[in-house]
């Protein structure tokens, strides 16, 4: 079994294909909560909001 990838996003909402183009899965839009991190409830990548994203995400823009 492969290890979950994680990804560093700037926007506390992400969008998840699985990354494998075909043999990927239905694009699912995810909401950060308060915690700035998200898995995908189909592949299980974890998204983690970054420190860019967390300033930005303060800031009410």
């Amino acid at each position: 079994m492969q290890p979950i990838e994680t990804i560093y996003v700037d926007t506390p909402s992400v969008g998840c294909d699985g990354g494998g183009g075909a043999l990927g899965h239905p694009l699912v839009y995810l909401t950060m909560e308060k915690e700035g991190k998200i898995d995908c409830p189909y592949c299980g990548r974890h998204f983690v909001l970054s420190e860019a994203g967390k300033a930005h995400a303060g800031h009410g823009h």
